[in-house]
């Protein structure tokens, strides 16, 4: 049993994050109970809709926010999000609802950095690396969120975290971009790749908080030659607090 008044989160589940990062699912789980909050999971959720946004698929984004309101009412004290595109549409969900669902579930929207900063969080055991933090633009523009990240990162012992030039740029990936201007978002990524490459030290892992810009970004490095991983920012807060044995 959870202790009386723990807080609740529910954790948003989205697409691309459950069908090809379920591993950042784990790790956001088990960093927020190590925290001290409660995770449940919410079973008739739905997409975001963000994709249908950008795509001007209006209609359907507004139903998928409103069956997500729906979902998500009266079930957690937080909704904790660990994608930088659906936290932003998410938290603007009067936007696509007007209703008072609509309203309630935008205030309850988190990032997974921002539930984490609130909490402390917890420190854990050293990593000795060099990391890269390049910001999403959903999540610094968007959603306004800047420092929860660097005190998730501040957790971590040793870790040496740089933002380099370019950092709060976009990376070309951009929702659905990517796929319509292929040429034009591959040119907005070559910056950013050439910016990590001219860094020294180089980093061994470029950290990002939504799926578009791991998978932009990954893609980047391996056609350039470059031996540099990406990663999640809650994966390497996962890995300290794994080496600390708090789970």
């Amino acid at each position: 049993m959870y202790p009386a008044g723990r807080p609740t989160v529910a954790l948003f589940r989205g697409c691309v994050m459950d069908t090809l990062f379920r591993q950042i699912h784990d790790a956001t789980r088990r960093t927020l109970e190590a925290n001290g909050y409660r995770v449940v999971e919410v079973s008739d959720q739905v997409c975001c809709g963000a994709l249908h946004d950008h795509a001007g698929q209006r209609d359907t984004a507004r139903a998928l926010v409103a069956r997500n309101a729906a979902a998500f009412a009266g079930k957690a004290d937080y909704i904790g999000i660990n994608s930088a595109g659906c936290g932003a549409v998410l938290k603007d969900a009067a936007h696509f609802d007007s209703s008072a669902a609509g309203s309630d579930l935008g205030s309850r929207v988190k990032d997974i950095s921002e539930l984490l900063a609130m909490a402390g969080p917890v420190p854990g055991a050293p990593l000795s690396i060099d990391i890269a933090y390049d910001a999403p633009c959903h999540l610094e523009h968007a959603q306004g969120v800047t420092s929860a990240p660097l005190a998730m990162f501040a957790a971590i012992p040793e870790l040496r975290v740089r933002r380099l030039p370019g950092s709060d740029k976009c990376c070309g990936s951009a929702g659905i971009f990517s796929l319509l201007n292929p040429g034009m978002s591959r040119a907005v990524l070559d910056d950013k790749i050439r910016a990590i490459a001219a860094a020294t030290p180089r980093p061994a892992l470029v950290a990002t908080g939504n799926p578009g810009c791991l998978m932009q970004i990954g893609a980047g490095l391996k056609a350039a030659g470059l031996d540099i991983g990406v990663a999640h920012p809650v994966e390497l807060l996962d890995e300290s607090y794994a080496r600390a044995g708090l789970y």
